[in-house]
């Protein structure tokens, strides 16, 4: 199975193309999910874990990999189904997320596949808000079409991992805060979660959101205000989008921005839980004007308190 990923950093290309792939999994007999390819790192049979006493309910264990210990998440329990014991089919999906890496516990993992972010969509909205979906799509597979779910990992780890949007002592600029309040900041993630916790950061600082969970309806609602004779930079202080979305990428929708006359010079910070040097190339490569790794309430803070900055000596 370790083989299925060995390929991956070839895959680079696809994003910034509007384009993804996906990992699928099973984790009972009868529905795929799937997460994003870029934030796999290996997959292997699921090793022997050692126990982790008084540790959270999902996490299923420890793994040590190569000397490093990995804590591994029962994903089947962690988005609701009834826990079961791992049979031989278990695999350990290993990822990285804002900085730290987990092992996921799944069933048979099936292969990869190749798909344009337009073929990706959002869950129903009568799914509610407590589900663990970011998006859905439907794949040829095994001669018959299936639908495949695909995971909001970012909403999975929020439950596990205690992230604090408190601010550090001295991040804070005193000589801003009166600058702050109705100033308007654009979140475009498709993880509820990811712009909860943006959204509970910056709020602090008397900042007013407005929120996209895509790429394409971030771009429909600029557009928009273009029509209307609205300065998109003057609207907002900046922008803050996700890599990765349903319908339009973040890259795909700062590219859209970039390439509009009417509104090229708004400020974007891209935020994702992607990491790497791959993610600064493509921050140059489509024209944004800052790359953070989520999740750093600190760094979040500085960047906008930069930008505020710039607007008010420009």
């Amino acid at each position: 199975m370790a083989n299925v990923l060995a390929t991956v950093d070839q895959r680079t290309k696809l994003v910034g193309e509007n384009r993804l792939e996906l990992l699928l999994f099973s984790i009972n007999s009868t529905q795929l999910f799937a997460i994003n390819v870029f934030k796999v790192k290996e997959v292997v049979k699921l090793p022997p874990l050692n126990a982790m006493p008084g540790s959270h309910p999902h996490i299923y264990g420890v793994a040590n990999i190569r000397g490093i210990s990995i804590p591994v998440i029962d994903l089947r329990s962690a988005i609701g189904f009834k826990p079961v014991p791992p049979d031989d089919d278990a695999n350990m999906i290993i990822t990285e997320y804002n900085r730290s890496v987990q092992g996921f516990l799944v069933g048979k993992v099936e292969h990869i596949i190749n798909m344009t972010w337009s073929d990706i969509m959002p869950p129903p909205k009568t799914a509610g808000r407590n589900n663990y979906l970011t998006a859905i799509t439907r794949i040829e597979h095994q001669g018959k079409s299936q639908l495949v779910s695909i995971i909001d990992v970012e909403k999975v780890l929020a439950e596990i991992i205690h992230y604090d949007i408190s601010l550090s002592e001295g991040v804070l600029d005193e000589t801003l805060v009166h600058e702050m309040p109705g100033r308007k900041i654009l979140i475009v993630d498709d993880s509820s979660t990811a712009r909860r916790q943006v959204r509970e950061t910056l709020s602090q600082l008397g900042i007013e959101i407005i929120e996209a969970s895509d790429g394409l309806q971030a771009l429909n609602l600029l557009q928009k205000w273009r029509d209307e004779g609205k300065q998109v930079s003057k609207e907002l202080l900046m922008m803050i989008t996700d890599a990765e979305m349903p319908e339009m990428d973040g890259y795909k929708l700062t590219s859209e921005v970039r390439g509009d006359k009417a509104m090229s010079d708004l400020y974007i910070t891209l935020n994702t839980s992607l990491s790497g040097s791959f993610n600064h190339a493509m921050v140059e490569k489509v024209g944004c004007d800052k790359f953070i790794s989520k999740f750093q309430p600190d760094l979040l803070v500085e960047v906008v308190q930069e930008r505020l900055r710039q607007v008010i000596n420009h």
